[in-house]
């Protein structure tokens, strides 16, 4: 589980899913109606029309136009029930935004889905959240609020990296395992119990009910033409005020930082950790927006922006990452299995120095790009190869002189699970220096120059704890073993 943190709020722009949120911590049904209509109901080609007209996307990082979700079940309501699915499954463990909306202003993600299910005449709205989250508790307290219980079903799901993707969301739903089901299979065709389903991202339905309210003309009054109305982004690692941002699409992204008191050093990672480094200077001459972030070399996604100060070293941060997704993957295909550890093998030979680091990491992003059964072995290797462009100065740093000096200090986040315990723990009195040891793991032990083992000050991956194992049972001396620190 990834803990909830009350995030800051903050604004560019005017208040729209975030109106109410600075007088109230939480908004009840009665507090909702002072700041938001009761709205009417919207026949489904009113809402298609509204959404084409503004163009909404989906703001689960793919940006898939919601109206053609929309019509997709739409066309198939005509033959069968239908369902509407709340995606609020936010395993991406440097995002807060959903669970701001669903903690604080439950309503209003509640209003968009409703107000969709009644357009499709769906059977059941479903709200699938993190499992044992405040999050959960919030809307569940919200159905009730509303004599929706039975209505509409709160379902808790196991929550890590991969169980936002469609398919993995949809299969536990339904009672299996969250996994990306290693085929393409339209929720609209077959979805939550194999019937029809629109998906979406918890703020694309808050963005609905917003855009019902408000109607296309005002919706797009802020914004940009391409991009109209607001975002949600977390900003967070180096800055003094970590905050959950509702922004208007093109301002400055640096703007963003100032508010939130950003400390940049090296650059920021931009959508996630299926997103993409940028350099300091290419993110302070950066546009927020979908565009924006493109033509600066960058990626939206999600809208998670996450600061490195200059206190930490940015590869070895990258290599965490490279870690904890490797050990997040489904394990069901190829790229998945063995190619994401040997990206993440690569990412600790490129901060361990080794001068044949940059062609490591690109050799290992090349052999899962573009194969996997799910879209996290291409995200991986697009995190994991930004970090070559945008700190191409500490690449050569660490490539001639083993480093840049500095520790990771754990400026991404990661969930307290994956924060693994297991340590290969030696007995002294035992070791004699054989190396076998820095042969069979070197991404954990590094010889010194009298040859004895010099252990890393990280855990063991689940993905290495096979070889650890294995180091362990093979050490001539039995010296070593796993353990806890």
């Amino acid at each position: 589980m990834i803990p909830y943190r009350v995030s800051h709020v903050r604004r560019l722009g005017p208040a729209r899913l975030t109106a109410g949120l600075d007088d109230h911590r939480r908004l009840d049904l009665n507090a909702h109606y002072k700041f938001h209509d009761r709205l009417a109901g919207q026949t489904v080609d009113e809402l298609i029309s509204m959404a084409e007209e503004v163009d909404l996307r989906g703001r689960g990082g793919a940006a898939f136009p919601f109206a053609r979700k929309l019509r997709a079940v739409a066309s198939r309501a005509r033959d069968s029930e239908t369902v509407v699915l709340v995606n609020a499954a936010e395993g991406e463990p440097a995002s807060l935004k959903d669970k701001t909306l669903l903690t604080r202003a439950p309503h209003l993600v509640l209003e968009g889905a409703l107000l969709a299910a009644s357009a499709l005449g769906s059977r059941e709205v479903v709200i699938a959240v993190g499992a044992g989250e405040l999050a959960e508790a919030s809307v569940t307290a919200a159905v009730a609020e509303r004599g929706l219980t039975g209505l509409v079903r709160v379902a808790g799901v196991q929550e890590r990296f991969i169980s936002g993707e469609g398919g993995a969301l949809v299969r536990a739903v339904n009672g299996e395992a969250g996994l990306p089901p290693g085929r393409k299979v339209r929720s609209s065709d077959s979805g939550v119990h194999g019937l029809p389903t629109l998906l979406s991202n918890t703020e694309t339905f808050a963005q609905l009910a917003v855009l019902a309210e408000l109607g296309p003309e005002e919706y797009a009054a802020v914004g940009t033409v391409q991009e109209p109305g607001t975002i949600l982004l977390t900003v967070g690692g180096s800055v003094t005020t970590p905050a959950v941002v509702e922004a208007a699409p093109g301002v400055p992204l640096a703007d963003v930082l100032t508010l939130c008191e950003a400390k940049i050093g090296d650059g920021l990672l931009l959508g996630g950790y299926h997103g993409m480094w940028m350099s300091a200077e290419d993110a302070y001459g950066a546009i927020l927006s979908r565009r924006g972030a493109k033509e600066a070399g960058g990626e939206l996604g999600a809208g998670i922006v996450v600061v490195l100060g200059e206190d930490t070293c940015p590869l070895g941060e990258t290599a965490r990452v490279a870690n904890y997704l490797a050990a997040q993957s489904a394990g069901q295909c190829g790229p998945c299995r063995l190619g994401l550890p040997d990206l993440a093998r690569a990412c600790r030979r490129l901060q361990d120095g080794d001068p044949d680091g940059p062609d490591l990491v690109r050799r290992a992003a090349a052999a899962v790009k573009g194969r996997g059964a799910c879209f996290h072995p291409d995200g991986s290797a697009r995190f994991v190869l930004s970090a070559l462009d945008a700190f191409a100065d500490d690449v050569e740093e660490h490539r001639f002189h083993g480093g840049c000096g500095r520790a990771a200090k754990g400026v991404l986040p990661l969930p307290i699970e994956d924060a693994q315990d297991a340590r290969l723990v030696v007995d002294w009195t035992r070791c004699q220096g054989h190396g076998l040891c820095a042969h069979l793991v070197p991404e954990l032990v590094k010889l010194d120059r009298h040859g004895f083992p010099v252990f890393m000050d990280t855990g063991v991956p689940s993905w290495l704890l096979g070889e650890a194992q294995k180091a362990v049972e093979m050490c001539p001396a039995l010296a070593l073993r796993v353990g806890t620190k």
